[in-house]
């Protein structure tokens, strides 16, 4: 029997590269998974590869396995097949639901790690909602992580989308909060929204605000868009993207 064993990032690239050694086809062999692998922190800090044993399929083995159709299941062995797919349906569910888990935890040490590197030692809480995530980071020099008008927290914000996403199994939304900043931010820019727009109706001029990131620019729209003096829109490119005020 003709055999390899292979390793990649995911069983899926360890088989890939087995059938390739082999110069076969997925339904030619049989798959034996010795090491699923482990994720690590962008694929690189604590990742372990996945290993797996792929044989080839002999023609007798390939005989045995085909069997005539019967023309009538018994019952119970109906029953037994249904089982059987609905354990198929369930398993890869779990999967789906095990590889979402899996960059959820990824994404929490992470952050957790850049605490400890910025000498800022964090405690991650994470709280799914569809497919936003929130980590909502808590610790005893929350300030540093944080920064100047949460520069900082947008950063790492940035940073923990892409590890979230890095494997690309379902892609979610991260956000990233520190001890309800987030909501706080939100209060004082709806605040700045209403106070800059009296002021362009009053001096009839345009309001360029600061650069903003690109869900605090929506803030400044939502706040005003039921406000029919004004009107706003976004001008730049990234990251010095802002939100004009314009008096109508």
């Amino acid at each position: 029997m003709r055999q390899v064993t292979a390793t990649g990032q995911t069983v899926e690239d360890a088989v890939r590269s087995a059938l390739e050694q082999l110069n076969t086809s997925r339904d030619q062999v049989n798959v034996e998974i010795i090491d699923e692998g482990k994720k690590g922190f962008f694929g690189v800090f604590g990742a372990k590869k996945a290993i797996v044993k792929v044989m080839m399929v002999t023609a007798k083995e390939e005989t045995v396995s085909i069997a005539p159709e019967p023309t009538e299941e018994p019952a119970d062995q109906r029953e037994s097949t249904k089982e059987r797919e609905s354990y198929t349906v369930t398993e890869e569910h779990v999967k789906k639901t095990s590889n979402v888990e899996d960059a959820i935890e990824a994404t929490k040490e992470y952050l957790e790690q850049v605490g400890n590197q910025m000498g800022a030692p964090i405690h991650v809480t994470v709280q799914k909602k569809s497919k936003e995530v929130i980590f909502e980071l808590k610790g005893d020099k929350i300030a540093l992580l944080i920064g100047k008008r949460g520069q900082t927290l947008n950063a790492l914000q940035s940073l923990a989308q892409l590890v979230i996403n890095k494997d690309g199994h379902q892609y979610l939304t991260a956000i990233v909060d520190a001890e309800g900043y987030r909501e706080r931010r939100k209060e004082t820019l709806s605040g700045l929204a209403t106070r800059l727009a009296d002021k362009a109706v009053r001096t009839k001029t345009e309001i360029a605000l600061e650069s903003m990131p690109s869900y605090e620019r929506k803030i400044i729209h939502a706040a005003l868009q039921h406000n029919k003096q004004v009107s706003t829109y976004s001008d730049g490119s990234e990251p010095h993207r802002h939100v004009v005020i314009k008096p109508e």
